[in-house]
């Protein structure tokens, strides 16, 4: 089938989260149809997006999660000046806080499904109510709301239990978070992960059905579906099940795009989506997910294969009609480089439970880096046509390597390590006496510092206000599966998490500063200058000698590694806060 799409209208396109893989994606495709592009993010880091040769310029705007009001203000006050501009968000950070304040931009701006039917797609458990009166297979679920109720969910669907938050962003006393799924497999993994989670609302729990991740990316017209392409995940991070890292692109199943189709018209979907299921192709059977109401992350492999989901969004919003396009290639895969490599990690230190997943042989990693090879094979950031983005990426995923090398190489940390230990010990417990406030950094806050501060708020909520940190860019990472695992096992719970980048703000409002390594006082103080003077390592608390004051990174380790930060890192923050650390303070 030939592609045959209206003409392009005049109509500039401002893309959000332009630090996201696929919002690079997007300006690539809509460049081909030559629209006006600009990108905005919020964040210090300059974003993937913008280095792109086809975004006339970048926008700084509030973080849509922590300055919900400034982001709306940001927005309203841009589009006054640039009243013609289409807005695209592509990930809910943005989409949730635009949805709440839609009554105050005028409908064309913002290219989102209508009101009612993103609610409803956002909320997991209307989403499943829906399929389960229409018919589509899917997974037996029961929400609850307190911890009380965990006991018999459990024992009515057995273990292993999907623990999925209802909303992917959830909301308590103003503070916003993204939240993740994750899975239990006894009553103490699920008491662990269901906690943080229910502090932002109900929880839905869901039986494990086993089979390939399955997605159904789709734009409609007015609840009519007019274009489908279907992938499959063949690398997930985490192993469990979670974002793809390597994808490839097959043959629709009639029996998905259907019940797709079905939800589609039921909620009166207009624009793109993509409905993901859990397939058994031995025996056909299946379970619906949920819906992403928004472009979804494996978006680069659609276009690749020729599926210009951007392009027929855009034609949709500015003329009406998506336009007939020729249908995707088949067999053609994409990889996102720096996710694949954390993929190849967790494989590499069998960072899964074996109930769950089976890890791939070392033919099966062969076998997949070989692709790399293939003419069918693509990049979802290196681009020959576009190359900057591609190269920033290589540079920063060599930087994040390097920094974790460096930091085990840097021989002058030793040499300090003995004033600093007194230092810290000493200056730090001074500092705590009229300190209110205290930010934990480690390197990705994703292990260290998100247990301390998980671990500080169970233990000494009061008189502390306790947050944490760090350096990795971009923020909003899950916490280590490894670590969420051994955590839980003692109470615990990282399920849930949301990484943070430390910014300026975080080191003015920070009273106390908490870092691991000595490296990290350097690398925060060149950044801030002067921040330096509120750092103290956190394992000098309880420190056995000069040697012991540092916390080793565990990630990438066996667990073992996991289980020794745990232990070295509780122990330190009983020994700063806990009963006998208060003896005499005034």
């Amino acid at each position: 089938m030939s592609t045959v799409a209206p003409p392009a209208p005049d109509r500039p396109v401002l893309v959000l989260d332009a630090d996201q893989p696929s919002a690079l994606a997007i300006v690539r495709a809509l460049a081909d149809r030559g629209v006006n592009l600009q990108v905005a993010a919020s964040g210090p880091e300059r974003p993937l997006a913008s280095f792109s040769r086809h975004a006339r310029s970048c926008l700084t705007y509030p973080s849509p999660l922590i300055e919900e009001a400034a982001f709306i203000d940001w927005m309203l006050a841009y589009l006054r000046q640039n009243p013609d501009t289409l807005v695209i968000p592509v990930t809910e950070r943005c989409v949730v806080p635009l949805l709440r304040n839609r009554d105050r931009f005028d409908a064309r701006s913002l290219a989102m499904a209508p009101s009612t039917a993103l609610e409803q797609a956002l909320d997991k458990d209307r989403t499943l109510q829906l399929a389960s009166s229409l018919g589509i297979p899917v997974p037996r679920s029961i929400t609850v709301t307190s911890t009380d109720e965990l006991a018999a969910a459990a024992a009515d669907l057995g273990f292993p239990v999907v623990v999925k938050p209802a909303r992917s962003v959830g909301q308590n006393a103003g503070q916003r978070v993204q939240l993740t799924v994750s899975y239990a497999h006894d009553a103490t993994d699920l008491a662990a992960q269901a906690r943080h989670a229910l502090r932002y609302g109900p929880v839905i729990l869901q039986e494990y059905f086993r089979g390939d991740g399955v997605g159904i990316e789709l734009i409609a017209d007015c609840g009519e579906v007019r274009y489908t392409f279907q992938h499959r995940r063949l690398h997930e991070v985490p192993l469990t099940g979670g974002g793809s890292s390597l994808r490839v692109s097959e043959a629709v199943v009639p029996a998905l795009a259907q019940a797709a189709e079905q939800l589609m018209r039921a909620m009166g979907w207009h624009g793109v989506a993509m409905v993901e299921f859990k397939y058994a192709p031995a025996t056909g059977e299946f379970r619906l997910m949920e819906i992403n109401g928004r472009f979804w992350g494996s978006l680069p492999l659609a276009i690749a294969a020729g599926a210009n989901f951007p392009a027929m969004l855009y034609s949709l919003m500015t003329t009406g009609d998506v336009g007939t396009h020729a249908s995707a290639r088949l067999g053609v895969v994409c990889r996102q480089l720096a996710r694949d490599i954390d993929w190849l990690e967790h494989v590499l230190r069998r960072a899964a439970p074996p109930q769950l997943v089976q890890l791939p042989t070392g033919a099966d990693v062969l076998r997949d880096s070989l692709l790399v090879f293939s003419r069918r094979h693509h990049f979802d950031v290196q681009s020959w046509r576009d190359p900057r983005p591609g190269l920033v990426d290589l540079w920063r995923i060599g930087r994040k390597q390097w920094m974790r090398v460096a930091g085990l190489l840097v021989q002058r940390r030793r040499l300090r390590a003995a004033w600093l230990a007194g230092q810290s010990s000493g200056a730090g417990r001074q500092a705590l006496k009229a300190a209110s406030r205290v930010l934990f950094l480690c390197y990705g806050n994703i292990n260290r510092s998100a247990l301390a501060q998980a671990y500080a708020q169970s233990r000494y909520a009061g008189r502390f206000t306790y947050v944490s940190a760090g350096f990795h860019q971009p923020g909003g990472r899950p916490a280590d599966p490894v670590m969420v695992d051994v955590a839980g096992k003692h109470g615990v719970a990282l399920t849930g998490w949301q990484s943070r980048t430390v910014d300026e703000r975080m080191v003015a409002e920070a009273d106390v500063i908490f870092v691991m390594e000595l490296a990290h006082i350097d690398t925060l103080e060149q950044a801030h200058p002067g921040a330096g003077v509120k750092c103290h390592l956190l394992g000098a608390g309880d420190a056995p000698g000069a040697g012991a004051v540092e916390v080793a990174d565990p990630h990438g380790r066996h667990r073992q590694a996991y289980e020794t930060a745990y232990r070295r890192i509780t122990a330190a923050v009983d020994a700063w806060f806990g009963p006998a650390s208060h003896a005499g303070r005034t």
